[in-house]
């Protein structure tokens, strides 16, 4: 069955009392007995909140069918949102980001928890050494924490998310088992600067100035330099590529976990890494991020579980290679498969043509061409037909921009192809932000554009913009300084075996289209198996990226959601650590489509069989 194109309006859809705490927040660095190796333990202010009653950790108190409500939690001051309301905004737009929370989807009733887990909450700034700029570090503590049964889970977020990005993953899963779950942004997140007017996000996700904040707090991300016209965004703009320090940053967290639960838990302490089991878990950019934190030689994790993980292998395509080339080419080549084509699509391939990137003298002759060099490069059916989402989003464009300007270290109003950032007229012009718009920023901001009102400003040009497209391929496989420092940023990002004896779990769907397993999982477990290091190896028939876009009826009915799999990997983990239950074994994994108008039932996943 074809994919659909999807409007960018119906993506926005699917994508207690607080106090700053004497928390002792050192910024030294330790070396603490139970582990082999230096952490660093550099942490600003804590801000620390309760959750009971009608706001709880996993959910703000807003249960299911407040996930499941079309639109966020309102702001009684659209333009001054309180704290409070933020947090409860921010979780139900990450949940809806990741999660498929549709009636009939299966989430809370075959799979996962949306149960109301009272407790407290965590949050501070951390410095990677040598960063510019901090990521941000929380960590919830369920007032069942087992202090028999120590654990932490600790999850890098998704794609560029802020600091809840991985709410949907390891604290639906870690929350409810009585495990204290640790998040990480992994200096990237929806700290959004606006350059017009001077304002950032404060710790607490409230728009303030850099002058205005109170003492001994700073904003999440301030640019250098702080001014001229636009937004600029942690990601593209920090100059860190922090990518390639997403291990340092999931460790970061675990740390700032073991210190949070000393404060919480006195009469139980030393929580230390040889006395608390710690459990690293995450997807796609966050599923790469515990991969890297896997090689730290320390003796501090005790296992990762990693699902359809963003990483880089010698050898293998990084993402910037294949999403330039996905930009460039997949317009062309997906009514080749019966796609239905995007608008201009005819002739954006015979501009294609033009430029010698494709051969033809007919459109189905140059639809083919663009088809036949992406198979060619390694791009299957079933990634390509997934991919039409990432081109209906506007994705491949967006991460090429993104992280050109990341990998290549450039500030604000540096980027190559001189992308920018801004919230924009209907006609498409850069226009300032609204005081709403900034508001809103941290809760609504998925920490990449276009979304939440920030967009991508382009630069000018005649007709198609297949020239902009050009420019960011040429960073991949062009010649001079600019491709050199991008490229040289990827060099950064390389992954490493893991730790030897480390239990690592690695799940990808089949139909992924845009981290597609031929370019990232499959790579990588062959080479850190023949390492001879413990790596298990799960892949999903009919699993793509977004189990977010399974609530509409168009996806639901060809694909299934990935994250079963990543909850049934953990609990399979688990049994391991804590009762010695064998580790999952390689599993190709066999499902069954629901089809248009059906319910999920267990029966559609076929979960591989205990060893």
């Amino acid at each position: 069955m074809p994919l659909l194109r999807i409007p960018p309006a119906v993506a926005l859809v699917l994508l207690a009392g607080c106090a700053t705490t004497a928390i002792p927040a050192p910024e030294v660095t330790t070396n603490d007995a139970n582990t082999s190796d230096t952490i660093p333990r550099s942490f600003g202010p804590v801000r620390t909140s309760e959750h009971r009653g009608a706001d709880d950790l996993l959910t703000a108190g807003l249960g299911l069918d407040g996930l499941r409500a079309m639109t966020p939690p309102a702001f009684a001051d659209a333009t001054a949102p309180t704290a409070e309301e933020l947090r409860r905004r921010t979780i139900w737009s990450n949940w809806r980001g990741i999660a498929d929370l549709a009636p009939g989807g299966g989430f809370g009733e075959v799979y996962g928890s949306v149960a109301d887990v009272p407790g407290r909450e965590y949050h501070a700034l951390a410095r990677i050494d040598g960063a510019t700029h901090p990521h941000r570090v929380a960590v919830q503590v369920p007032d069942g924490f087992d202090q028999a049964q120590r654990c932490i889970v600790v999850a890098p977020a998704s794609g560029s998310r802020g600091v809840y990005g991985a709410i949907a993953v390891a604290g639906a899963w870690g929350l409810p088992k009585g495990c204290a779950v640790a998040y990480t942004d992994k200096a990237a997140g929806s700290d959004y600067f606006d350059l017009d007017a001077g304002q950032g996000v404060r710790i607490d996700g409230r728009i303030g100035g850099a002058a205005e904040v109170g003492a001994g707090e700073s904003l999440a991300f301030l640019p250098e330099p702080a001014s001229g016209s636009g937004i600029a965004i942690k990601h593209a703009h920090s100059r860190d590529n922090p990518e390639a320090d997403w291990g340092g940053h999931v460790k970061q967290a675990a740390a700032f976990a073991l210190q949070v639960l000393n404060d919480a838990f006195p009469d139980a302490a030393p929580f230390r890494f040889d006395n608390t089991s710690v459990i690293a878990v995450g997807i796609s950019n966050g599923g790469g991020a515990v991969l890297r934190a896997a090689e730290d030689a320390g003796e501090w994790l005790d296992a990762v579980v990693a699902g359809e993980p963003n990483l880089h292998v010698a050898g293998a395509r990084p993402l910037y290679d294949y999403s330039t080339e996905a930009a460039l080419l997949m317009p062309c080549a997906l009514p080749h498969l019966g796609v239905p084509p995007m608008p201009n699509a005819a002739a954006h391939c015979a501009a294609l043509a033009e430029a010698g990137l494709v051969t033809g003298a007919s459109a189905a002759e140059q639809q083919r061409s663009a088809y036949e060099t992406l198979r060619a490069n390694g791009w299957t059916d079933a990634a390509l037909r997934a991919g039409s989402i990432s081109l209906a989003f506007d994705l491949w464009r967006a991460v090429a921009v993104t992280y050109a300007s990341a990998y290549g270290r450039y500030g604000v109003g540096e980027h190559p192809c001189r992308h920018a950032f801004s919230a924009v007229t209907p006609e498409g012009a850069p226009r300032p932000a609204t005081a709403a718009e900034r508001a809103a920023w941290w809760s609504d901001g998925s920490g990449i554009a276009p979304g939440a009102g920030v967009a991508i400003v382009a630069p000018p040009t005649t007709g198609l913009a297949l020239g902009e497209l050009q420019c960011l391929r040429a960073l991949w496989d062009g010649q001079g300084p600019d491709a050199d420092r991008v490229r040289e940023g990827v060099a950064a990002i390389e992954a490493q075996p893991p730790r030897a004896g480390l239990p690592v779990v690695v799940i990808h769907g089949l139909d992924d289209g845009l981290i597609p397993a031929a370019f990232s999982s499959a790579p990588y477990v062959a080479a850190v198996q023949s390492a001879g290091r413990d790596v298990r190896y799960w892949q999903v028939h009919n699993a793509q990226h977004f189990d977010a876009f399974l609530g509409l009826p168009v996806y639901a009915a060809q694909y299934l959601p990935l994250l079963p799999y990543v909850y049934e990997a953990l609990d399979r983990t688990w049994a391991h650590l804590e009762h010695r239950a064998p580790l999952p074994t390689d599993a190709v994994i066999a499902t069954t489509p629901r089809g248009p108008g059906v319910a999920l039932e267990a029966g559609h996943l076929s979960m591989p069989p205990a060893p």
